[in-house]
C-alpha cells in the first residue's frame, strides 16, 4: 500500500509511553487534517500506522463523533452486552460513539474521527480524559482548533 502525504505528514505514534504514569502527565496531541467524509479513513490509517508501529490492539479507542464505525455497528447487532463485553475483554481496538463514549475506560491511545456531528469542547475533553499516552483527531483543522482552547 502506498502512502500519501497526509499519512506521513503527522509523527509516527510509537509504542514508547511517557516516562512518567499517564495520570500525572498529559497525553501527546496530534491532529491529522480530514474532511467529514474521510475522517474515518484518516482514522482507520492512523491505527494501521499504531498496530504497525508495535502498539497492541487493545491499548487503542477510537471514538467516531457522526455516524458509527462499521465494526460498532456491526458489533451492537448482537447487543449492546456483547458489545461491552469486548471493551471490558481489552483484546482489540474498540469502536465507539462520541454520544456514549463515557462509558469506554481509558486507553494508552484514544483516536477521534471528526466524521459529522459537532465537535464540542465536551467531546475532546472526553477523549483527552480517556487517552493515557496519546490523542490523535482526525478531522477539519479550523472546526478542531475553534474549540481546542477549552477542551485540551
Amino acid at each position: 500500500m502506498q502512502r500519501t502525504p497526509r499519512d506521513v505528514a503527522p509523527a509516527k505514534p510509537g509504542p514508547s509511553a511517557p516516562a512518567v504514569p499517564a495520570a500525572a502527565a498529559s497525553p501527546q496531541f496530534q491532529l491529522i487534517p480530514a474532511s467529514a467524509e474521510g475522517a474515518i479513513d484518516a482514522a482507520e490509517e492512523a491505527v494501521d500506522l499504531l498496530l504497525d508501529s508495535g502498539r497492541a490492539p487493545g491499548d487503542v479507542l477510537v471514538i467516531t463523533t457522526g455516524a458509527q464505525h462499521p465494526w460498532a455497528e456491526h458489533e451492537l447487532s448482537f447487543g449492546e452486552t456483547a458489545y461491552w463485553a469486548q471493551h471490558d475483554a481489552g483484546d482489540d481496538v474498540f469502536y465507539t460513539d462520541a454520544a456514549i463514549a463515557s462509558r469506554a475506560g481509558s486507553r494508552p491511545v484514544v483516536v477521534v474521527a471528526v466524521n459529522g456531528g459537532t465537535v464540542s469542547a465536551d467531546v475532546l475533553s472526553l477523549a483527552h480524559t480517556r487517552a493515557g499516552a496519546l490523542l490523535i483527531v482526525c478531522g477539519d483543522p479550523q472546526q478542531i482548533n475553534s474549540v481546542l482552547g477549552t477542551a485540551v
